[in-house]
């Protein structure tokens, strides 16, 4: 159990820039992970079992990529109770990402907005970071599953994105237990286009061949889950439905951030161009969630994220189809508390359904 309340911390943290405190909290994290400094914000892990996309989650609540871009802070995520942590979304080449300031906070709506645009120190630096986590180091004895993330670069034209996508999931493909193949951030100019029908079709089909050379190269199936915007319409969905399956895909990741800003019109940095996540996207997740499940039918993996704020948020994506939850930026308004609390809620709902 943490030493340290969230509760005691967070003050000092939204009185610094949004970045600002996002990087010092990750500094901090990386220099103590694995000390006894740990203990300040380690959680027991909730056991609640399930097995998805041939992996086996020791709980159903994950840390959604976006958090740690470089794969820094793997083991201080997984003493913090996750049962699923994923990492990223790194790019081929390193890149600073958009102009600061990029980040913003809209506490009255438990809200964040972001434009970071993919700012990381690229694939190499990546996974030397990943392999250097005791939970690599581990293997079969990891206590979490770990995923890794990948995206293109700013600078790759939108139809030379495949080869960023393919240069990733080669990078990443022996160190991951999943990867998630990121299409969805709106912080990367015409990223979004890679959902439409045609691009979808070519990129999945590309990925879908080299992850089956990389499986003889390597003797082993690493799956592969697609991200995917709230800000998509139900033929949309149902387009993207089919492709996932056609292709072979392993699951889907709904959602990322979102475009919209009905739902906090008229706060301070509510028209700051970014994603808004928080619980301002709880339910357009949870909608594209339905429209998944529906289109994919029973037994095709569902990772929801978008929104999670309370235990009781978790739930409301398993109801909505989602197999498993992760979460971002409720950690930051709740701290590890959440992590706990979510994973109980869920492990009383599914003793509660039978």
């Amino acid at each position: 159990m943490a030493l340290l309340p969230y509760a005691l911390a967070r003050p000092f943290l939204f009185r610094l820039d949004a970045e600002a405190a996002h990087d010092a909290t990750l500094s901090a994290l990386a220099r103590l992970q694995g000390t006894p400094l740990q203990w300040t914000w380690c959680n027991t892990r909730v056991s609640d079992p399930i097995e998805l996309a041939g992996l086996r989650f020791p709980n159903r609540v994950g840390l959604a990529a976006g958090l740690d871009k470089n794969a820094r802070c793997i083991d201080a995520f997984a003493a913090m109770g996750f049962g699923f942590v994923e990492v990223g979304t790194v790019t081929p080449l390193g890149q600073p990402g958009n102009p600061k300031p990029r980040m913003f906070r809209l506490p009255q709506a438990n809200a964040l907005i972001n434009r970071l645009g993919f700012n990381n120190e690229g694939l190499a630096a990546f996974v030397a970071n990943v392999r250097q986590s005791a939970v690599r180091q581990r293997g079969q004895a990891s206590p979490i599953v770990l995923g890794l993330n990948i995206g293109k670069n700013a600078a790759t034209p939108i139809e030379r994105a495949n080869e960023d996508y393919l240069a990733g999931l080669a990078g990443v493909y022996p160190h991951a237990d999943y990867v998630t193949v990121n299409i969805s951030s709106p912080n990367t100019q015409n990223l979004r286009a890679l959902q439409s029908d045609a691009a979808l079709d070519g990129l999945l089909g590309a990925l879908a061949a080299r992850r089956e050379q990389l499986r003889h190269e390597h003797a082993r199936q690493v799956p592969i889950f697609v991200k995917i915007a709230p800000d998509l319409d139900e033929t949309q969905v149902a387009v993207i439905a089919g492709t996932l399956r056609r292709h072979g895909m392993d699951g889907v990741v709904a959602t990322n951030t979102t475009l919209a800003r009905d739902a906090v019109a008229g706060l301070p940095h509510a028209q700051e161009t970014g994603g808004l996540s928080g619980a301002p996207v709880l339910q357009a997740s949870n909608r594209v969630i339905r429209q998944l499940r529906d289109a994919l039918g029973q037994g095709f993996p569902i990772i929801g994220v978008g929104g999670i704020l309370s235990g009781a948020d978790a739930v409301s994506k398993i109801e909505a189809g989602a197999d498993v939850v992760q979460i971002y930026t409720g950690l930051i308004y709740r701290g590890p508390e959440l992590v706990k609390e979510a994973a109980h809620a869920l492990r009383q709902h599914r003793a509660a359904a039978g």
